[in-house]
């Protein structure tokens, strides 16, 4: 009798590890697909195109969040609202950056979260496995080499982008979430280099101080959006407690977990 149990039991665990595994491809496929459709379709249209696709975002957003835990959610709006005051401070206050029809495009608001939403759902798939020790460790050897090239040898000088490199190792070696962090510098590096090979923006060459030079894109972008990550695990941390206070979210299985 014992036996059929522990057999029972052992065959639920594996159908739940199997869904979640499923939703695990599923989330980062239609993120990475979709980032490359809205910002392809987005190239010569006009600002009415402009905000279909962002409607088509929040819809997409929202369908996916729907099978994600409160955490996750919790997590995924404080990075919106983050995100959205940084992009109206950096972009047309700043400068930093600029977008085809200079303004905020009504998809990048939504579009942080699918970001953010597709490298918690990487660090959840990692947890657990032997990438959870070497995954961090790429991470960090090939943002090292993007920083460096930026400084030694790109046609385009990138100071910056190491500078934010270094940040971006702060967070992964001392963060809370180092698995998230690297699942961040894998999206955020497509979806840069995306955004910037098909024109959806451009950085300018030099910071908004004039300190540092910066590459189209800075190398160490996902030290930027490192900050963003830290705002959705905190307050999401903190809303639990106040909710749920016998149960305080880990933010890297959280991801690979359906509700």
């Amino acid at each position: 009798m014992r036996g059929m149990l522990r057999a029972a039991a052992s065959s639920a665990t594996s159908a739940r590890r199997e869904r979640s595994d499923r939703r695990v491809a599923l989330v980062c496929a239609i993120s990475v697909v979709w980032i490359v459709v809205v910002l392809v379709a987005d190239e010569g249209a006009g600002i009415w195109f402009q905000r279909f696709l962002g409607l088509c975002t929040w819809a997409l957003l929202i369908g996916l969040l729907r099978g994600e835990t409160r955490s996750v959610r919790y997590q995924v709006g404080a990075v919106i609202v983050a995100a959205t005051m940084l992009e109206y401070s950096a972009s047309p206050l700043l400068g930093l950056y600029t977008y085809r029809l200079h303004n905020v495009p009504s998809f990048v608001p939504p579009g942080h979260g699918l970001v953010y939403l597709a490298a918690l759902t990487i660090a959840g798939a990692v947890a657990g496995t032997r990438a959870a020790v070497w995954f961090p460790r790429a991470v960090l050897v090939v943002g090292g080499l993007w920083a460096a090239w930026g400084v030694l040898l790109s046609p385009r000088p990138d100071t910056g982008g190491a500078v934010l490199f270094l940040f971006l190792a702060a967070f992964i070696l001392r963060g809370r979430a180092p698995l998230v962090y690297a699942g961040a510098f894998v999206v955020t590096a497509y979806l840069e280099l995306v955004g910037t090979h098909v024109g959806t923006w451009a950085w300018a060459h030099h910071d908004f101080l004039g300190a540092t030079t910066l590459g189209n894109p800075p190398s160490g972008i996902a030290g930027g959006y490192c900050f963003l990550d830290m705002v959705g695990i905190y307050v999401a941390t903190r809303l639990s407690r106040v909710h749920m206070p016998d149960v305080v979210p880990v933010p890297e299985p959280a991801a690979a977990t359906t509700g």
